[in-house]
C-alpha cells in the first residue's frame, strides 16, 4: 500500500537472510502466494542492482526464466509464486527455500519445497517458513498441524474413531 509508511519485520529478516546467503554464494528459492508480496522484493532487489528471476502465473516465457535462474550464477534469487511454481519445476541450483506466508493446503508449500528436492540435487536444501504472530498467517501455520495430525492419526490407527468423542467426530464434519 502506497501510504503505508511502517517498517515490516518479516520483510526486514527475510532480507537479512537474503543478503547473508547471497554473500555466501547460495541461490533461494522465495515463494509467495501473493503477486503483490513478490513485487515489493521485486523493487528492493532492483534498486539494490540484484540479479533475480521471477516467475508469476503471467510469466509467458517461463522455460527462459527457469533456465536464467539454473545457469546464471551471478542470479542468486528465484521469486515464484506458490501456485505458478507448483508443478513442472526443477530448480535444484537453489539450496535455500523461503516460503514467505502459509498456504492453507499443505500439500501446495510441499509441492513448492519439492522443486529444490529433485534428481540432480547434490546440497542440503534449507526450508524456512515465515509466519507472522497474531496474523492470519499464524492461524493457517496451526490450521495445517491440526490437518497433518489428523491425517496421520488416520494412517497409524485402524480404528480411529474409537478415541474420538461424538462432539470431536460431529466437528470433523462441520
Amino acid at each position: 500500500m502506497p501510504e503505508y509508511d511502517k517498517d515490516s519485520g518479516k520483510f526486514n529478516e527475510v532480507m537479512l537472510m537474503v543478503e547473508e546467503l547471497i554473500a555466501s554464494g547460495h541461490k533461494i528459492l522465495l515463494f509467495s502466494s501473493f503477486v503483490k508480496h513478490l513485487r515489493l522484493f521485486e523493487n528492493h532487489f532492483s534498486e539494490k542492482g540484484l540479479t533475480y528471476s521471477m516467475l508469476t502465473g503471467n510469466t509467458i516465457n517461463r522455460k527462459e526464466v527457469i533456465n536464467r535462474f539454473q545457469q546464471d550464477s551471478r542470479n542468486k534469487i528465484f521469486l515464484i509464486s506458490i501456485k505458478a511454481g507448483g508443478t513442472g519445476l526443477n530448480l535444484t541450483s537453489a539450496d535455500y527455500v523461503f516460503i514467505l506466508d502459509p498456504w492453507w493446503n499443505p500439500a501446495v508449500e510441499k509441492q513448492a519445497i519439492s522443486r529444490a528436492h529433485r534428481i540432480g540435487q547434490n546440497k542440503k536444501v534449507f526450508v524456512y517458513k515465515f509466519i507472522t504472530l497474531n496474523t492470519v498467517e499464524e492461524k493457517i501455520f496451526i490450521l495445517q498441524h491440526k490437518k497433518a495430525d489428523l491425517a496421520e492419526m488416520f494412517l497409524k490407527s485402524a480404528n480411529i474413531f474409537h478415541s474420538f468423542t461424538q462432539d470431536e467426530i460431529i466437528k470433523l464434519f462441520d
